[in-house]
């Protein structure tokens, strides 16, 4: 019986891999107190990284205040009325204080808990400390 000659396989490409985004900065290098500035460079593709993004947006002080006011004015607006000789309450939705927008700025304050969060949308944002 002769012997077939081997087939060489042909060796498969490894995938090319893309150019990791470079990042300006660690969540690591920065201090707790600290004020930083954030910038949306580029809209979050999961829907986890919007809520995130949501989240971190809402540390500014001035997104706080208008939660707080709005939270304010929904509890002085609650409707109660009566079924079945029980009060029920209707009440309003929560106020979108925060848009996920390309190029919106807000400014917060450091603290070692937001870190991971920094970490987790670093390639949607860019942060400096504000001086």
């Amino acid at each position: 019986m002769a012997k077939s000659p081997t087939a060489t396989k042909s060796a498969a490409k490894p995938a090319e891999a893309k150019p990791a985004e470079k990042v300006s900065y660690s969540p690591t290098s920065f201090t707790p107190g600290q004020v930083l500035t954030c910038v949306i460079e580029r809209l979050p593709r999961s829907h986890g990284q919007e809520t995130t993004l949501e989240r971190l947006m809402r540390r500014d002080p001035e997104n706080k205040r208008a939660l707080r006011r709005a939270q304010r004015m929904r509890a002085q607006r609650i409707n109660i009325y009566n079924r079945g000789n029980r009060d029920w309450v209707s009440r309003e939705k929560t106020a979108r204080v925060v848009r996920i927008e390309r190029g919106v700025t807000w400014t917060m304050e450091f603290t070692p808990d937001i870190a991971g969060d920094i970490s987790a949308v670093a390639g949607c944002i860019s942060v400096k400390a504000a001086k």
